[in-house]
């Protein structure tokens, strides 16, 4: 009874939203016949873009915390020239080079935006999805701004999806509404369900539905491992990259595994933080305050192991083959953790207390790991071990696995700098790489080191962006009068951005093979966690198991 109550309610929110106005189209632009109606965007520069296209129903009142639905049909030409709403996010908490003043937020926010070269006739399609820890951030931020990948022959998508709590939350009592006895993973299924409207709907814009990439960095990068391994994502797209991508551990729905408390629990820990008593109370609660008072309450946002979307963990679906076998392009920058050290522990207070801390969490592995992460400079170690361990380990693991099916996987490394992060010790930070790759150097956040409009920085956004958009058209990365870039496959060959694009072989020798050692005990023991547990915090190293050095 209960389901068939809700699926009424559902079916009465599909009605009552096809009732909402659409908003009426400008009396010029470019107009798109799609199958899910007509929009009329603006026009660049010989690029079409087409801003705030719903793809699913905004997911309020009860159609919160279930899978999207599909988005109410539209009649009249729909106007495309404004970005639709970000998805609820909590409001920056004081100064960040990452933060932008959000214009608008709220729930009904699953909307695309599009850049279209003109006259395009099955051009390839990038697909971008935004990074900020499943926790912040648009695809309408103009540091995605699509314009300059479509005028090399693309048909670039940004999208939203659902955030935070409201994005992939947990909870038994949203399990037993679902036919399939499960929760969460609210965000990832918008994301399969944007890349099914690009399925049905990009051809009208002169993209090639067959020929569809999907990319991210960071959270969007984490999202694109979890689209590879998702059963519901094959055949929608073609190709990935990921930069900047972290293969942590995620909690099980109801069980307790690799140290981590079942999402359920954790599901329910919030609600009582939050001072609800149930479902009903939880859904009537605004989202402004379940977006600022989550984090605040420690929740964090994490895909969830249900058995369905998500059948297991990353390293074990990659270890079985069983992800999308597409070529990959990954990789990391080499200041990551420089903007991100939040992620560090405090330093020991001397060397001495450094080394000896190393060998009490490491064992066997201490020397390895001090030969490459030293006593004698604590901060440049524990950053480069807190990169190698997320960021790199996980590159590597990525092309290694893709190279060892037989497909095509390219390795880089990000280690550019300039003047005003050379100033701020920001050499190469995490997301760095974006405005070199949108070419958005003149489009980033308030806070961001500007980056200098030199020829040297022109010559290598352009070589960037010729790249990843080559990858995308032939899942080959080219670029004009820059080296080949070679597949992991020959000789563990990577490509090194700093001044220029550098090909090298055998990025940081044995590094990976020492932290996916350490991982493959942590998984073997079954009650450790992977995530930020590193260097001077890391648990003391699991034993030897079967299949582990």
């Amino acid at each position: 009874m209960k389901d068939a109550t809700f699926r009424g309610l559902t079916h009465l929110a599909l009605l009552l939203a096809v009732m909402v106005p659409v908003p009426a189209a400008a009396a010029d632009g470019p107009v798109v016949d799609a199958p899910a109606g007509k929009v009329q965007g603006s026009e660049e520069k010989g690029v079409r873009i087409f801003k705030g296209i719903p793809y699913a129903a905004p997911p309020v009142g009860k159609l919160r915390w279930t899978p999207p639905q599909p988005a109410a049909d539209w009649q009249d030409v729909r106007d495309a020239t404004k970005f639709g709403a970000a998805c609820m996010q909590p409001k920056p908490r004081g100064p960040s080079i990452y933060a932008w003043d959000l214009p608008e937020m709220s729930e009904d926010c699953l909307s695309l935006n599009i850049w279209a070269p003109d006259n395009a006739t099955r051009a390839p399609v990038f697909v971008w999805i935004h990074g900020g820890s499943l926790t912040t951030g648009s695809g309408g931020d103009p540091l995605y701004d699509g314009s300059a990948l479509a005028a090399r022959g693309m048909v670039v998508v940004s999208i939203n999806y659902r955030l935070g709590a409201l994005g992939y939350l947990a909870h038994p009592e949203l399990s037993a509404e679902s036919s399939d006895g499960v929760s969460g993973n609210y965000g990832l299924l918008d994301q399969i369900a944007a890349l099914q409207w690009v399925k049905q709907n990009i051809g009208a814009f002169g993209g090639d539905a067959a020929n569809v990439t999907i990319a991210g960095e960071s959270a969007g990068a984490l999202s694109v491992m979890y689209l590879m391994a998702a059963p519901d994502a094959r055949g929608l797209f073609d190709k990935a990259i990921a930069q900047s991508a972290y293969m942590v551990s995620a909690p099980a729905l109801r069980e307790k595994r690799n140290g981590m408390v079942p999402a359920e629990e954790q599901g329910i820990d919030l609600t009582t933080k939050l001072g609800t008593d149930d479902l009903v109370a939880l859904r009537a609660m605004p989202a402004e305050e379940i977006a600022e008072k989550a984090p605040a309450a420690g929740y964090f946002p994490f895909p969830v192991i249900d058995g369905k979307t998500v059948p297991r963990q990353l390293v074990e679906t990659f270890d079985r083959n069983e992800q999308a076998p597409v070529p990959i392009l990954a990789g990391f920058n080499a200041g990551e953790i420089r903007s991100l050290r939040f992620l560090l522990p405090k330093a020991p207070d001397n060397a001495a207390a450094y080394e000896a801390a190393i060998r009490t969490n490491y064992g066997e592995f201490a020397d390895a790991y001090l030969s490459r992460y030293p006593a004698k400079n604590k901060e440049e170690s524990m950053l480069a071990a807190t990169r190698d361990a997320m960021y790199g380990w996980t590159s590597e693991r990525l092309v290694s696995n893709q190279a060892a099916l037989g497909i095509p996987a390219y390795l880089y490394l990000f280690d550019h700098g300039y003047p005003a992060t050379q100033e701020w010790d920001l050499h190469a930070f995490h997301a760095a790489e974006l405005p070199f790759v949108f070419d958005t150097a003149g489009k980033t956040p308030p806070l961001w080191p500007k980056i200098p409009n030199k020829l040297s920085e022109r010559k290598l956004i352009a070589a960037m962006g010729d790249y990843w958009a080559s990858f995308a058209r032939s899942g080959q990365p080219r670029a004009k009068g820059q080296p080949d870039w070679l597949s992991y496959s020959q000789n563990k060959a990577f490509m090194h951005f700093a001044d220029k694009p550098r090909l090298g072989h055998n990025l940081f020798p044995g590094t990976a093979a020492l932290h996916e050692a350490v991982v493959c005990r942590r998984r073997a023991a079954g009650d450790t966690a992977w995530n930020w547990n590193i260097g001077v915090i890391s648990p003391p190293l699991p034993p030897k198991a079967e299949g582990c050095q």
